[in-house]
């Protein structure tokens, strides 16, 4: 038992799962956004450029309501209304995506600042000078 849950750890720990999540949590904050942008924004005006037509209403009467039972109907425009908030969500999508790939592609663009100078060794001091040209000479004696 405890080594599955040393294993769990390991698995949760992997960044990989942590970068899931967190692109889950965006992507649902993300959908209610967005479907608020087309509920409260696109819909009406669409609604107004079809004559005032709500897709939710669009419905095929299979059997009428009668008493306490309810109607039986396909609410096709339930399913137009899904179709239409899918294709502006993939367009406000796509045009993140773009905007995205825009900025990055601006950042590689930009050129890296130029790497620093190396520094220069200071210059030898006078005794090192003179302590290399007393061993020059004594490598010459040898000779």
């Amino acid at each position: 038992m405890r080594e599955m849950i040393n294993e769990f750890k390991k698995f949760i720990a992997r960044g990989n799962v942590i970068d899931l999540a967190v692109g889950i949590i965006i992507g649902t904050a993300f959908t209610a956004i967005v479907n608020a942008l087309v509920q409260g924004i696109f819909m009406p005006v669409i609604g107004i450029l079809i004559s005032g037509v709500n897709f939710t209403d669009l419905k095929f009467v299979l059997k009428p309501a009668v008493g306490d039972v309810a109607e039986v109907a396909i609410a096709y425009g339930d399913f137009i209304q899904q179709i239409i908030n899918f294709l502006i969500i993939a367009f406000v999508v796509f045009i993140m995506v773009k905007f995205i790939n825009k900025l990055q592609k601006k950042q590689e663009e930009c050129p890296a600042p130029a790497p620093a100078p190396a520094p220069v060794p200071p210059a030898p001091s006078e005794e090192a000078v003179l302590l290399t040209e007393i061993r020059d000479l004594l490598k010459e004696n040898k000779n």
